[in-house]
């Protein structure tokens, strides 16, 4: 499970008894790898065995269920109102990206079954696999830094409000999302202003206009917004959203700008779902060209 290490990377004591740990609300998960491993469950590599990346088995893990009907349960329109009220505007710390890195590598994974990789490591397997396919350096970037987002759990956000595949709220909640039984727990379900096709949107609107289920795709948005190509901001925040790039389940509400952004969203997924190996990166090695490359995109110190 993820936990929190000391900067001296001395890890803390883990619940011998996941079941334990998954009866704090905040933590259904065993750690947050176990929703990302359902992705490649629900969305396989092409031409791979299913089984070969991960060994989770066929069924959804139990916390991973879990999880999603707390998301669901609880990510309304207002909640996303108050989380946006809560960071925004960017107010917690200053950082520079490579300090951002290293303090998510706090987040120590003991039950990943795929590797025992730091954060770093597995950020630099997604940047490098797109630099070696020779794709823009801004695009490389954003391999580096899309899920640096997740610094909201060190901020003690409960999983349910970092991670998880991103959708609307303010409309119907399509049943092209994960799960969507468990929107029957939502009150927005059952609120006229929000259960309509639209909601309180309107045709082809524009993602921009939308506000997503709140997670660490919208808050690493807000981080670099002004900072970043368009395309590159549309990955940062739309790459959790499967029922948007993957299901196309709100085409209704999109715009022509969101579907050319979403070319590059759908370059990015298998990037972001399949670069993982056992192949350790060399940080130190690869440390000063992604520090000049973080340079010339997001120099400095940044509000987060």
């Amino acid at each position: 499970m993820y936990v929190l290490a000391p900067r001296s990377q001395s890890k803390m004591s883990v619940p011998s008894n996941p079941a334990d740990h998954r009866t704090d609300p905040a933590k259904p998960l065993e750690d947050l790898e176990d929703w990302e491993a359902d992705l490649v469950r629900r969305y396989p590599e092409p031409n791979k065995p299913t089984d070969e990346f991960r060994n989770y088995g066929e069924d959804t893990k139990p916390g991973v269920r879990e999880f999603y009907q707390l998301n669901h349960r609880y990510q309304t329109y207002d909640f996303v109102q108050q989380k946006r009220e809560q960071f925004l505007p960017l107010r917690h710390c200053k950082m520079t990206v490579w300090e951002a890195m290293e303090y998510l590598n706090q987040l120590v994974d003991e039950s990943d079954p795929d590797t025992d990789l730091s954060q770093i490591e597995h950020l630099l397997q997604t940047a490098e696999s797109i630099r070696a396919d020779g794709h823009p350096r801004w695009f490389v970037l954003t391999g580096l830094i899309h899920d640096l987002g997740k610094v909201l759990c060190l901020f003690g956000e409960p999983q349910w409000a970092v991670v998880g595949d991103t959708f609307p709220v303010g409309c119907r909640f399509s049943g092209r999302i994960v799960f969507p039984e468990f929107f029957a727990e939502n009150p927005d379900s059952t609120d006229q202003r929000y259960n309509t096709e639209y909601g309180v949107y309107s045709p082809g609107v524009g993602l921009d206009n939308v506000f997503l289920s709140w997670g660490h795709d919208e808050y690493l948005y807000q981080v670099v917004k002004d900072r970043l190509p368009a395309e590159a901001l549309a990955i940062i925040r739309y790459h959790s959203f499967y029922p948007g790039h993957r299901e196309s389940a709100y085409d209704h509400l999109m715009n022509d700008h969101d579907h050319r952004m979403f070319k590059w969203v759908r370059a990015f997924n298998p990037y972001d779902l399949y670069t993982k190996s056992d192949s350790r990166p060399n940080v130190d090695a690869l440390r000063p060209f992604y520090e000049e490359l973080i340079n010339e995109f997001l120099p400095g110190t940044l509000d987060w």
